[in-house]
This record gives structure tokens, C-alpha cells and sequence, in this order.
């Protein structure tokens, strides 16, 4: 295990959960991905979307709420427990989910927010459901019309899929594809997780010689090529994933150096999309760590995978501050999604 886990101490958990908290309640400035099918759907975020209106878009508002659920799960007797749970109860209402649900089923709208917000959707539904307490329970019941609906989109849209798509920002098909296993193996949906393992063979399976060279693009959150073996170390079984990540990554070096992936800090945290370089280096992280998890304890590439996610933890969690809106509406979650090891079997 890498020394990340032990960072998520009560003093972070109560930031992090703050931050959570004012980035939910707080409509504007909103970047809203809306399609008008007439002059009546031109209207406030709040009243688009009463459940998911802050944190400057949807799928942020979603992974805020997951941030919430996470570490209520984990840290039950915090102070932090009253005030967050009171803003879920708020939230996570029947009538605000079936308004979401309205907008999505809305004409036009099949593609809203799918994959990268759907799946995160489904994070937020897979912590409610591994969570046992009477709370968790009522919030799942209150969403559990709109999961399925996204399960519904998934299973709509993944068929008919011709390619990946392997975007390092919100479109990439292999990070959504890793949450949604995730989800569909925990809930044990008997459709979607062969489905998902099927369609992730069919898309990466043949892959050779990741272009790292080429990464990042300068807008990247995500690793397209991380997020394939993330992706790809949960399907496979072990053996045969450490076959392919051979020929897919061989860069990876066979001793503990982690000179050759660097973390890439942005140059400039106001700005929405160079910010996105600060997510990359938390995502990376926590893809490398998901990596080297899936491999035998004598694979000689650990050392080179554990020293690089050390190096990429260290730089991204110290750029989770609360100074530009434009990083810190989103950054926390993907903080807490590294710190808590969120993805990886030994802590789902």
C-alpha cells in the first residue's frame, strides 16, 4: 500500500467536507450543459436541476454529494455529520430526483452528462448502497429511479459504441467504463458487468505501446492511457493483465524510480482548464496505485508504480486549496477518491 491512505485525517476530512458543503449550496457562477427545446426549459440551475444545481456544473455537483457519502461512510462520528446530512436530506429528495429525472428523459437529452457524470452518479449510488444505515438507505431509495436511468443509458449507449473515446477530459470511455465495473460488480447487476467487461476487451484488449510521450494534452484531468490500464486491471485477471500491461505500457521501468511519469503542476489555477492539470496529477495517482494493486507482490514494475503515485499524490493533494473556485469545486473529491482508495478491491 502506498502512504497516501494515512494522509485523510480528521482535520483534511473536515476541509475537504467543508468545502464540499459551500460548493453544493452555491448556484453561480454555473456552467450549464443544457439543451433548450423551447423558450419554457430557459431557467435558473436551481430549477433545472434541484438536486445537482451547485459546483459550478452537474457532474461536480454529483461528486460533491459523493465526497459527502464517502465520508460520512467512513468518519460516521464526525462534526461535520449533522451539517452534511442535513444538506443530503435537502437534496437527495424524492421530488428533486424526479425532477432530474424529468429533464434527463426530456427530448434530445439521451447523451446529458453520459459518461463522465452518469458514471460518477453511479459512484454516488454504489456508496449509499454499501453503506449500512437507515440514512443511506432512504437517500438510495430517493435516487435510485435516477440511477437506473443511468444504468439505462449505459446500457443503451455501450452497445452501439464503435470506438473508445480516449479524451483526457470528461468523454473519455475508460475512466466512466472503470466506475461503472465498479458499480455494476458491488451492486451486482447481472447485465451491466459482463457488458462492461465485454466492451472493454473489445476496445483495449489489441492496444500496444501507449503513446505516454504524448501526455498531456493541456486541458487533461485524466491519463487516457492510465485510465485504460485502470480500466483493464479490473477485468482481466491477473496473469493476463500483467501480460498485457507489458505490451501496452513498457515504459514502465523494473526498478523503483519514478522519473519517468513527473507530475505536470498548471501554471495558472484560475483558469478552469489549466487547472485541469492539478486533476490529472491526483487521477494519476490513484490509477497508478490501482495498477500496481492488481499485480503479484514479485512483479518488479511495483516499485516504479508505487514511487510514481507517491510523487503525483504528493503534488496534487497540495494543490487542493480553497484560493480559485475554478480548482476548488472539484478538486476535493478527486482528493478524497485518492486518499480513501476508493476502486481498489482491498477497500472498496
Amino acid at each position: 500500500m502506498t502512504q497516501t491512505r494515512a494522509a485523510l485525517d480528521t482535520h483534511a476530512a473536515e476541509r475537504f467536507v467543508r468545502i464540499a458543503l459551500e460548493n453544493i449550496a452555491r448556484e453561480y457562477p454555473n456552467h450549464l450543459q443544457h439543451l433548450l427545446n423551447g423558450d419554457a426549459d430557459v431557467r435558473a440551475p436551481r430549477s433545472l436541476h434541484p438536486a445537482f444545481f451547485g459546483s459550478y456544473d452537474w457532474h461536480s455537483a454529483v461528486h460533491n454529494h459523493w465526497l459527502l457519502v464517502r465520508l460520512l461512510r467512513l468518519m460516521p462520528e464526525r462534526e461535520f455529520r449533522e451539517t452534511a446530512c442535513a444538506l443530503l436530506d435537502v437534496h437527495l429528495d424524492a421530488a428533486n430526483i424526479g425532477a432530474e429525472c424529468s429533464y434527463l428523459d426530456a427530448p434530445h437529452r439521451a447523451g446529458f452528462e453520459r459518461p463522465y457524470g452518469l458514471a460518477w452518479l453511479l459512484q454516488l449510488a454504489v456508496e449509499l448502497h454499501e453503506w449500512d444505515s437507515a440514512q443511506a438507505r432512504h437517500w438510495r431509495v430517493a435516487l435510485r429511479p435516477l440511477e437506473e436511468l443511468a444504468v439505462a443509458r449505459f446500457s443503451e449507449w455501450l452497445p452501439k459504441l464503435s470506438h473508445p473515446i480516449r479524451s483526457g477530459e470528461h468523454a473519455n470511455a475508460a475512466f466512466a467504463l472503470g466506475l461503472l465495473y465498479d458499480y455494476a460488480c458491488s451492486t451486482r447487476h447481472a447485465a451491466l458487468a459482463p457488458l462492461v467487461k465485454s466492451r472493454s476487451r473489445d476496445f483495449y484488449s489489441a492496444d500496444r505501446n501507449a503513446p505516454l510521450a504524448y501526455e498531456p494534452s493541456g486541458h487533461d484531468f485524466l491519463s487516457p492511457a492510465l485510465a485504460e490500464a485502470d480500466l483493464m486491471r479490473r477485468v482481466l485477471p491477473q496473469a493476463e493483465f500483467a501480460d498485457w500491461l507489458g505490451k501496452f505500457m513498457p515504459q514502465i521501468p523494473l526498478r523503483g524510480k519514478s522519473a519517468w511519469l513527473q507530475p505536470v503542476p498548471s501554471r495558472d489555477r484560475a483558469d478552469g482548464k489549466l487547472a485541469h492539470l492539478d486533476g490529472l496529477t491526483l487521477s494519476r495517482a490513484w490509477m497508478l496505485e490501482g495498477v500496481e494493486s492488481a499485480l503479484s507482490e514479485d512483479d518488479p514494475r511495483r516499485g516504479a508504480l508505487r514511487a510514481a503515485a507517491r510523487a503525483h499524490a504528493q503534488a496534487g493533494l497540495a494543490a487542493v486549496t480553497e484560493e480559485h473556485y475554478a480548482g476548488s469545486h472539484w478538486l476535493p473529491s478527486f482528493a478524497v477518491y485518492l486518499l480513501t482508495r476508493r476502486g481498489i478491491q482491498e477497500n472498496a
